[in-house]
């Protein structure tokens, strides 16, 4: 029997969690449109799900998942859990991207990036400097969603259970902004 198709945006949709209106994102551009993995991934039977479908996009073993913000921990976590891995996750320190808690990434071990959702790959291109300065390999990034329009900054495999390209827009060029749009800033933490 074939397997079911996953609807991952259907799931999204469908929980509230595929948000509208004028957003500015960590990165700085504006969206109309924002996606709150987390609203999803508070059902940790939706987030099991959500991570075996993700952890098969990446067949290679794994030492260690690196979820790049605490906002990301528990589907790093679920994807660990399958893979029978490592979990760590980074945080901020005076703006720079570390390890701490006495988490470690040992030299020659494989990595895999987890993200939930993926635009300007800003925060995952951070990531992928902090594991090589580890020595350490990179396997890939796994998102849920790819929200990119373009060529992501990165030289290793980058696969999400759905691609949901959005228009960005900078401040100076949005649309929204000129309408009088109210906005909502989105931070790297929510």
């Amino acid at each position: 029997m074939p397997k079911s198709k996953f609807d991952i945006i259907g799931i999204l949709q469908e929980h509230g969690a595929i948000l509208n209106g004028h957003f500015q994102l960590p990165s700085g551009f504006h969206s109309q449109t924002y996606i709150q993995t987390s609203i999803v991934l508070q059902y940790p039977h939706i987030a099991q799900k959500i991570a075996r479908e993700m952890s098969e996009k990446f067949n290679e073993n794994i030492d260690v998942v690196l979820s790049p913000n605490p906002a990301i921990i528990v589907i790093g976590q679920e994807i660990a859990r399958i893979k029978k891995s490592r979990s760590i996750f980074t945080e901020r320190n005076e703006g720079v991207m570390v390890l701490k808690r006495s988490f470690k990434i040992n030299e020659n071990e494989k990595v895999l990036i987890v993200d939930d959702v993926f635009s300007t790959g800003k925060i995952c291109s951070e990531a992928i400097s902090l594991i090589r300065s580890y020595k350490a390999k990179v396997i890939g990034i796994c998102a849920i969603i790819d929200r990119s329009t373009g060529e992501l900054p990165f030289n290793v495999p980058v696969r999400a259970l759905a691609s949901y390209p959005l228009e960005l827009y900078t401040p100076q060029n949005c649309p929204l902004c000129k309408m009088g749009l109210s906005l909502t800033t989105i931070s790297s933490t929510k």
